[in-house]
């Protein structure tokens, strides 16, 4: 089977060298000249557990290629698999140019018997009324002379291999035929278990409700987060409590969320709903819940401490998540532009970021060794590196309060050394 795969980024390649471990003869399709040079010569261009090792054999054994001509490797494939971005514009709607741009690449390359499957995240009826007809610009008709599928990415950073080998993979197709060819070409080349949806708009409505479920679970948790700590409860121990039970399964709160995916995709079916008249009420006030944690608990250390105002306050993280560099909507942009609307002084570390890239997204860089040391530390993201700080030594040279964004302290530990701890949901 000779598969295309378009978009060799962080999901995209990681899902090509896994094609191509299990016998298929992949091109890897990117714009940019210099990940396919990377890729020929058998280097990887991402940071993603195992894939550096898996590319070079597969790359070796010549099972798999790159190439910036996206036409002329559909005229070589049998499948067709799309992984490129969907954004948001700044008024929060889908940003489809760039997978638009893919799929007029495709057309001219569409042939008898071809499967075209999108597994980039979309709002609820995009792959239908958007992307079809622009495959079908080539004269093919979709469902008859090529197949057409969609199947929603379900993997995740540093972890992709393992999640591409167990996690159940859906599919739905333009027909049952569609559908069909999919679920039996995943089957066969992926190794996952297969859940066939039928259609396309189910499919792709999947993953926006795994998104939607989180963000509204995270924003739930947040509220009774604030509640517990207005209570003097350790919300903490009562989430591990209340998810004893086998009937709730409550996730951890947090000073936000980002990424590229909880705080985005809900807006792809929260908008769509609006237009149809049948609003997501739900999902909207969780994603306003969880946009405005990081202002609350601001809020809630200057009111329970002091005024931040010309504070020199570092922000521990510029990452979304924990040994992961990825800051696409991080909380650290919501916190210092919140923490420059209280006047402080602000500067972040992250140490997976050099000084120049913190620049380059709109930080000035810092560190709790700097001299004069900052007096509040905020924690954005659990960095093990942040794990095993001496607040014994940070108190004795300046450091009076610690609000902890993302628990990653125990609050003795700090307030023995006579600094200011405020967790979220903590008593």
């Amino acid at each position: 089977m000779n598969v295309s795969v378009i978009g060799a980024g962080k999901m995209g390649l990681p899902l090509a060298c896994h094609l191509a471990s299990r016998g298929a003869s992949v091109i890897a399709c990117d714009v940019n000249r210099g990940v396919v040079d990377q890729i020929n010569q058998g280097r990887c261009p991402i940071d993603e557990p195992g894939v550096p090792e898996l590319l070079a054999v597969v790359v070796r054994e010549g099972r798999l290629r790159a190439t910036v001509d996206t036409t002329a490797a559909v005229k070589q494939s049998d499948v067709v698999i799309v992984i490129v971005p969907a954004l948001l514009t700044d008024d929060r709607q889908v940003d489809l140019s760039i997978l638009e741009s893919v799929t007029r690449q495709i057309s001219p390359g569409i042939h008898k018997g071809l499967l075209v499957s999108y597994e980039t995240t979309l709002p609820v009826g995009t792959t239908r009324r958007r992307l079809m007809p622009l495959l079908e610009e080539s004269g093919s008709k979709a469902g008859e002379d090529f197949y057409l599928a969609f199947s929603p990415e379900r993997v995740k950073s540093q972890i992709a291999l393992s999640r591409l080998k167990d996690t159940p993979k859906v599919v739905g197709g333009v027909n049952a035929e569609s559908a069909k060819r999919a679920e039996a070409f995943y089957a066969t080349y992926l190794g996952a278990p297969i859940l066939n949806v039928g259609i396309l708009e189910a499919a792709e409505l999947v993953k926006l409700a795994g998104m939607i479920y989180r963000d509204v679970n995270i924003a739930l948790v947040n509220e009774l987060a604030r509640y517990a700590q207005d209570t003097g409860i350790d919300m903490k121990q009562v989430i591990e409590a209340t998810n004893t039970d086998g009937e709730a399964y409550l996730l951890r709160p947090g000073i936000g969320v980002g990424g590229h995916c909880t705080p985005i995709y809900p807006y792809f079916i929260i908008h769509d709903a609006q237009q149809r008249g049948t609003p997501i009420t739900l999902a909207e006030r969780a994603r306003q819940i969880n946009d405005d944690q990081v202002a609350y608990a601001i809020n809630h250390l200057e009111a329970s401490w002091h005024p931040l105002g010309q504070r020199r306050v570092l922000i521990l993280g510029l990452g979304f998540r924990p040994q992961v560099k990825e800051h696409i909507c991080s909380p650290a942009f919501l916190i210092q532009k919140k923490l420059l609307q209280s006047r402080a002084i602000v500067s972040l570390h992250d140490p997976l970021y050099s000084d120049n890239e913190l620049r380059a997204h709109g930080f000035s860089p810092g560190s709790w060794t700097e001299d004069p040391v900052p007096e509040v530390l905020i924690a954005n993201t659990a960095h093990h590196k942040y794990r095993d700080l001496d607040f014994a030594k940070l108190a004795t040279h300046g450091v009076q309060a610690v609000l902890d964004g993302c628990n990653c302290w125990a609050p003795d530990s700090v307030r023995k050394h006579g600094i200011f701890y405020m967790g979220i949901g903590r008593a």
